[in-house]
C-alpha cells in the first residue's frame, strides 16, 4: 500500500488465534471425527470442570494422557490439518499486514493451543512456520507416540507467548493487535488491554465479546482488518471499502449491531414488601 506524507511511520504486532478464529473448526473435534471418538466435548468439559489443565489446553492433556488418544501419531495430527476448513483470504491477509498500511508495518504471528503440526499443516504454503507458535509435542523415536509436551500457549501461557514476541520486536503494549474467538483467549486479552492494545473477537460468545474492545463476525480472514483502520489508522467507510475493492475484495454487506446481554426473573417479595 502507499505511504502517505505526514504519517508517522509505527510497528505492531499483529496476533491471531487458529482454530475458529482463522478457521471454522476445532482441531480437537476434527481429530476425534478422524479416530471415531464421539464424546470429545464431555470430555473437554470435564476437564474443565476439575480445572485439572489451562483453558484451551485439554486437547493435549488427553493426548497425552486418555488412552483412546494415546494411539495419535504426528501424521495423524498433519492429516488433520489438512482436513480444516479455512476462512477465506488468509495468505492476502499476510500479505496487507507484511506489507505494511500507509507506512505502518504489522508484524503477523499466529499463537494457538492447537498443536502445532495441525496448525503447520492447516497453512502450509499460507503462512511461514517460523511465524507460528502452538502447542509442540516431543515424540517417543521408537514408537511415534507423544511422550511429553514442550510448550502449550494457552492461558497464561499465551500471554507469555505474545509478551515474548513484543519483547523480541520491540513493540510496546499499546501496539499489539490480538485476535481470538474463545476462553483460551481470556487471559491475553486482558493483558493487551491493560496496555491498552487492540483486542478484537471473532465470536459473539459473551465471555470473549465482552472484552475485546471490537467484535467482527465474517467467514473472510481480512474482516479482522476493519478495526485496525478505523481504530488504529483512522479509515471510514468509503476508504475502507475502496481499500479492499483494490486488493479484488467487495464488501457486499457491512452491519453493526449492539448487543445487550440481559438475564431476567420474576421478583419474588419478602413478606414486608407484600404488606405494603
Amino acid at each position: 500500500m502507499t505511504e502517505e506524507l505526514g504519517v508517522e511511520r509505527k510497528q505492531y504486532l499483529f496476533v491471531s488465534d487458529f482454530d475458529q478464529t482463522l478457521s471454522f473448526n476445532d482441531s480437537g473435534l476434527v481429530l476425534s471425527e478422524m479416530l471415531g471418538i464421539h464424546d470429545f466435548l464431555s470430555r473437554v468439559a470435564g476437564l474443565s470442570q476439575l480445572n485439572l489443565v489451562q483453558s484451551g489446553a485439554e486437547l493435549s492433556y488427553l493426548l497425552l494422557h486418555d488412552p483412546e488418544f494415546r494411539r495419535v501419531r504426528k501424521e495423524d495430527l498433519v492429516e488433520v490439518g489438512k482436513r480444516i476448513r479455512l476462512k477465506r483470504n488468509i495468505a492476502l491477509l499476510s500479505e496487507l499486514l507484511q506489507h505494511g498500511v500507509d507506512g505502518h508495518r504489522f508484524d503477523f504471528y499466529v499463537v494457538s493451543a492447537a498443536p502445532e503440526d495441525v496448525v503447520h499443516s492447516a497453512l502450509e504454503g499460507l503462512i511461514p512456520p517460523e511465524r507460528i507458535i502452538g502447542t509442540r509435542f516431543r515424540y517417543d523415536e521408537h514408537t511415534g507416540e507423544i511422550a511429553s509436551i514442550l510448550r502449550v500457549p494457552a492461558g497464561y501461557g499465551k500471554v507469555a507467548a505474545v509478551d515474548a514476541l513484543r519483547e523480541r520486536l520491540g513493540v510496546p503494549g499499546e501496539r499489539v493487535v490480538y485476535v481470538g474467538d474463545g476462553s483460551s483467549d481470556v487471559h491475553v486479552m486482558l493483558h493487551v488491554n491493560r496496555s491498552d492494545g487492540l483486542t478484537i473477537a471473532a465470536s459473539e460468545a459473551r465471555h470473549i465479546s465482552a472484552l475485546a474492545r471490537r467484535t467482527v463476525m465474517s467467514d473472510d480472514a481480512l474482516s479482522v482488518l476493519v478495526p485496525v483502520f478505523e481504530d488504529i489508522l483512522g479509515y471510514d467507510h468509503r476508504r475502507i471499502r475502496r481499500l479492499f475493492e483494490h486488493h479484488g475484495v467487495l464488501i457486499q454487506e457491512w452491519d453493526r449491531v449492539r448487543t445487550d446481554w440481559l438475564t431476567l426473573r420474576h421478583e419474588v417479595l419478602q413478606p414486608a414488601e407484600m404488606a405494603v
